[in-house]
């Protein structure tokens, strides 16, 4: 029988790892994973410089030797010929983002910018923009903007506007030094292709793109003028839905992972959205409830319904032809990490 399979890529919060799967049994036949060397900073950047409270950062060198790292092991581990894997697929953490030079290099990777914290990437849990998430929701508010009800009524300081908010008015020269400002599941797309793409769930869930009605800017521009030139220069692209190829493994990227080169390659997705179609779920009336370093409950509808409190419904977001509901909790894991290490008797940990 030909046989098929795909690799995806799971980037998180504290590691990476890959799932070599046979697409005609669904059979999970490798998987291998690895934590980056660098972890979170939200302390010191490498270089021993503090961070201020609520930081936390991440190096892009590390998403980049997860990737081949793990990719050739489930390769090894399965034995399955490169000739017989026919896509890859990137979901990762949102919204983090981080600053790339023209030819995708992270800005933290050269020596002019090593030393400051806003040429890292700013990871989904980085909430040092809370002040301009309130600012943009307070701006939102006043001026009654519709689109501000798809996500139950506030901004968040995890999504990308807020935290390319702050980029700017703290850092400047950086700005103007990106070529772009790219989330991480886009850039590992970007590298594995030499193309840049827009997911379209990062750009819906994390920088209020809306699949009818584009991005908001009008609003951003009567918000900042230099916020919104920004966000439009070096942000904002096409949104493609998930599923859509974004391109083909480059020669130098096959060699590294031992794929071929050609290899097709999906649209980045986000971490827990990704995890619908996994879960079976490929229709409404279903809901997965997801646990991990936080909470998400996804929902698939034809209709588009605003609702008090949620983090987003966004058209095309989850699966192409649907709205995708978002809700859920930020701080779970960090929380359970914290009752562990503060509140658990040394004789628990004895014991187990």
């Amino acid at each position: 029988m030909d046989m098929r399979y795909t690799i995806g890529v799971d980037f998180g919060t504290l590691s990476g790892r890959a799932l070599l799967m046979n697409v005609r049994t669904g059979e999970e036949v490798a998987c291998a994973a690895m934590e980056y060397p660098h972890g979170v900073m939200d302390a010191a950047l490498p270089d021993g410089t503090p961070l201020p409270r609520n930081w936390a950062l991440q190096y892009p060198g590390d998403y980049l030797q997860v990737l081949c790292t793990v990719v050739p092991q489930v390769l090894e581990m399965s034995k399955v010929s490169p000739a017989e894997i026919i896509g890859v697929g990137i979901d990762f953490t949102a919204s983090t983002l981080l600053p790339a030079a023209a030819d995708g290099t992270p800005l933290c990777l050269l020596p002019a910018w090593e030393h400051d914290p806003h040429a890292y990437a700013k990871l989904w849990k980085h909430h040092a923009a809370q002040e301009q998430a309130d600012r943009m929701t307070a701006f939102a508010q006043a001026r009654q903007e519709l689109w501000l009800k798809n996500y139950g009524g506030r901004v968040s300081s995890e999504w990308a506007l807020p935290k390319l908010w702050q980029t700017l008015e703290e850092d400047p020269a950086l700005c103007d030094a990106a070529a772009f400002f790219v989330e991480a599941a886009d850039w590992v797309v970007w590298q594995l292709t030499g193309s840049r793409s827009r997911s379209a769930c990062a750009a819906g869930y994390k920088a209020l793109w809306n699949s009818r009605t584009g991005y908001p800017h009008t609003f951003l521009r009567a918000l900042s003028p230099e916020l919104a030139k920004l966000a439009e220069e070096k942000l904002f692209g096409e949104a493609l839905a998930p599923g859509q190829c974004a391109g083909y493994v480059t020669p130098d990227m096959a060699r590294r992972l031992g794929l071929l080169p050609g290899t097709a390659v999906a649209v980045g997705n986000v971490d827990a959205h990704a995890c619908v179609p996994a879960a079976g779920i490929d229709g409404p009336g279903k809901l997965l409830a997801i646990i991990g370093t936080s909470t998400c409950h996804m929902l698939l509808s034809r209709q588009e319904q605003p609702v008090p409190g949620i983090c987003g419904v966004v058209g095309d977001g989850i699966l192409p032809g649907y709205f995708g509901y978002e809700a859920g909790q930020n701080c779970v894991g960090d929380l359970f990490a914290w009752f562990v290490e503060h509140c658990v008797p040394e004789a628990y940990a004895v014991q187990a």
